[in-house]
């Protein structure tokens, strides 16, 4: 390695039973350079950041901190070795002050006790090389979480040895707080340190990174100087779909016209989430919401479904305002919501086909008075039947089920309340080809019988196969839309790249 590289990785390799979620990745980190780390859900970034800081052994592969191999077995010997990390969450302790939070379990000392002006002194010069001036007294709860940030970011600058992890810093700030961000890094990086810097957010990449290592699917796609990648090859290498500017397709069927509206939200946002957006679905219509991990779907979604409340906007069901959206109540004006990560917010690994298919009505009808376990049991064979799930019978604990089978009884679970719109967030991620076919099937057939669904896919040949009109975000804000005959991959991945302003010169973005 050269002398001006302070960390390298090399062929590192690292499986879980069934998963290899490193494979040959290597990733080198140079002085004064800010190096981003991209990629797509399930593409090794999280892993990776693991392995190098401890909480994960990697299975081979090595890595080398100023030319010496190193092996850290837990994020504390990371730490010693001088690789500090700020994670997206603030880990600090707001009851305790800005100075004991800077210093915890450092904390100097004068004849036994603790040395309050000395820490106070140093605390107040570590936040002015991020160009921070506050009252290191006072409690860090005080404070916004962009300074809380900054003073996260300061006690990791002082632990560091010149390498400083940051995971996604700027998921909970707004604009002029990431500009401030964004100063303290350039700061850091003019005194020598290497910072590696994971986001999802191409304006901020291109806006202050040297580097960028992609990785896709658990393999090292390649690193490449920012100045020199377009970001319609970025996207390419993320997503893996090779950018062909002649590429043709052919134009999809027509389908129905859908009049009547269904849905209507007017300049819903959340702060930290998604900036004010307008979308409207009809009855009958497949919607898709396209971009790339963290532009904002899952976020627009949770919003119309009432998980997360609007701070600003207007939500509007069957030509009637809705005042304070909530999942309950959005089951009962029938909605349903199939979350991205089944696993964790979808199935009940614990409860049987039947109960976990029974949730959403129970839910819908409240809890008296309660579904008979017949009808329970006769309601899951008919889903059972219908969407060919793969189980002995109705009283097999999902948890035993192959992923796609576990998807279908998400399905089923919404389908029984019969709802008038189903947004499905990742709906095939994780299954089969086979089992995608069928549930793309079923999202014709839902359309086709009056049901709305709104999708939410990485997939973009998903999307363009299964709607009939997309909305693209990028960076927590709606760019744009294509729809009909427009609706082509290259399309979308270059209104993701490059903004709305190149469709709206063609005319091929939607209103």
């Amino acid at each position: 390695m050269g002398s001006d590289i302070l960390l390298g990785m090399e062929g590192i390799k690292k499986e879980f039973p069934g998963v290899a979620a490193l494979s040959e990745v290597d990733f080198c980190l140079r002085k004064g350079e800010i190096h981003a780390l991209m990629g797509e859900n399930g593409a090794g970034k999280s892993t990776l950041i693991k392995v190098l800081t401890g909480v994960y052994k990697r299975d081979a592969g090595t890595i080398k901190l100023r030319e010496r191999e190193i092996h850290p077995n837990s994020p504390q010997e990371a730490q010693q070795l001088g690789i500090s990390t700020v994670y997206q969450e603030v880990n600090l302790c707001p009851n305790l002050s800005v100075a004991e939070n800077i210093f915890v379990g450092r904390q100097p000392r004068k004849w036994g006790m603790i040395d309050w002006n000395t820490m106070h002194r140093l605390s107040e010069e570590l936040l002015a090389r991020l160009d921070l001036h506050i009252d290191v007294r006072q409690q860090l709860s005080m404070y916004s979480v962009a300074v809380q940030q900054m003073v996260a970011i300061a006690r990791a600058v002082d632990i560091s040895s010149g390498i400083l992890i940051l995971d996604e810093p700027t998921s909970s700030l707004d604009a002029n707080e990431v500009k401030q961000l964004f100063s303290a890094m350039r700061r850091l990086k003019e005194e020598g340190m290497g910072i590696l810097f994971v986001t999802h957010f191409l304006d901020q990449v291109y806006e202050v990174t040297d580097r960028i290592t992609v990785l896709r699917n658990g393999t090292l796609v390649g690193e490449f100087k920012t100045e020199t990648l377009p970001r319609t090859e970025l996207v390419s290498h993320m997503i893996g779909r090779v950018w062909d500017p002649d590429e043709q397709s052919e134009e999809k069927a027509d389908t129905p016209n859908q009049t009547k509206v269904f849905l209507q939200a007017e300049g819903l946002s959340k702060k930290g989430s998604i900036q004010p957006f307008d979308l409207t679905i009809h009855k009958g219509e497949v919607l898709g919401l396209a971009g790339l991990l963290g532009s904002g779907r899952t976020e627009v979604a949770r919003l119309i479904f009432g998980i997360d409340k609007s701070d600003t906007g207007v939500l509007e069901l069957e030509g009637e305002k809705i005042t304070a959206m909530y999942p309950q109540k959005a089951i009962k004006r029938g909605l349903g919501f199939c979350p991205e990560d089944r696993k964790v917010e979808g199935i009940v690994g614990e409860l049987t086909i039947r109960e976990n298919i029974a949730l959403a009505m129970q839910a819908k009808k409240g809890w008296f008075p309660f579904i008979p376990v017949k009808k329970q049991r006769d309601m899951a064979q008919e889903y059972i039947d219908m969407l060919n799930i793969k189980t002995p019978g109705t009283e097999q604990r999902i948890d035993n089920l192959s992923g796609g089978n576990q998807q279908k009884v998400v399905l089923a679970r919404w389908l029984a309340t019969e709802p008038k719109l189903l947004i499905l967030d990742e709906p095939t991620r994780g299954i089969d080809v086979g089992t995608k076919t069928e549930i793309r099937k079923l999202i014709f057939r839902l359309a086709v019988s009056g049901i709305s669904i709104l999708i939410i896919s990485a997939e973009l040949e998903e999307l363009v196969n299964c709607c009939n009109r997309v909305i693209v975000l990028r960076d927590r804000i709606q760019i744009g839309e294509v729809t009909g005959a427009e609706m082509k991959e290259n399309r979308i991945m270059q209104m993701i790249a490059e903004g709305a302003e190149v469709f709206a010169k063609s005319g091929s973005v939607g209103s």
